[in-house]
């Protein structure tokens, strides 16, 4: 192989990772990894059991005093 095609090789991939890195860091910075409906979704599916006994155990651990 010629050095040119090695360092042509080399720039572009260098290249490129940098331009995946500043789209990570873009989406990361804008929020776009956020999930604001998550708790709520999962709210619509539980049932009312489900909701019941998490309701409980949050009452259990407000009432909770330790020794």
């Amino acid at each position: 192989m010629d050095n040119g095609i090695v360092i042509m090789m080399l720039g572009i991939s260098l290249l490129l990772g940098a331009l995946a890195l500043a789209g990570v860091l873009w989406a990361i910075k804008t929020g776009q990894f956020d999930d604001k409906d998550k708790m709520m979704n999962n709210v619509l599916d539980d049932g009312e059991d489900a909701l019941n006994e998490a309701a409980e155990k949050e009452r259990r651990k407000k009432d909770y005093r330790p020794e």
